[in-house]
């Protein structure tokens, strides 16, 4: 127990240019969070979004980014659990699996007439 909490406190480090990423539990936590959100936002959607889990990760995590970044909400009391907002990108990846769905959505027995 001990070499594992040695591993996950320790974050692995990729040095990329001049960038350094580092990937550390606080980061798999938050991918474990945006997981649960995208894939809840998807059932209250009743939709599915392209590539599984990982399409649910990239629509949570851009759902954050959405409603912290471009559309600021006043007075929108929320939830954080380790840094991320569940309110806030619960919204917003239900905005996006929204856009997802009316993009992708053919009607069943529609057929254009020649």
């Amino acid at each position: 127990m001990l070499v594992l909490s040695h591993l996950l406190a320790d974050p692995i480090s990729i040095r990329i240019g001049n960038s350094v990423f580092n990937i550390g539990l606080n980061f798999i936590l938050y991918l474990i969070i945006a997981a649960l959100v995208g894939i809840i936002a998807e059932r209250i959607v009743k939709s599915t979004l392209p590539f599984g889990v990982v399409g649910a990760i990239i629509a949570a995590l851009i759902g954050v980014w959405l409603m912290t970044n471009v559309i600021q909400i006043g007075g929108l009391g929320d939830i954080y659990l380790f840094g991320v907002p569940l309110v806030r990108a619960l919204i917003g990846a239900i905005i996006l699996v929204l856009i997802w769905r009316a993009l992708t959505y053919r009607r069943r027995g529609y057929r254009r007439a020649l």
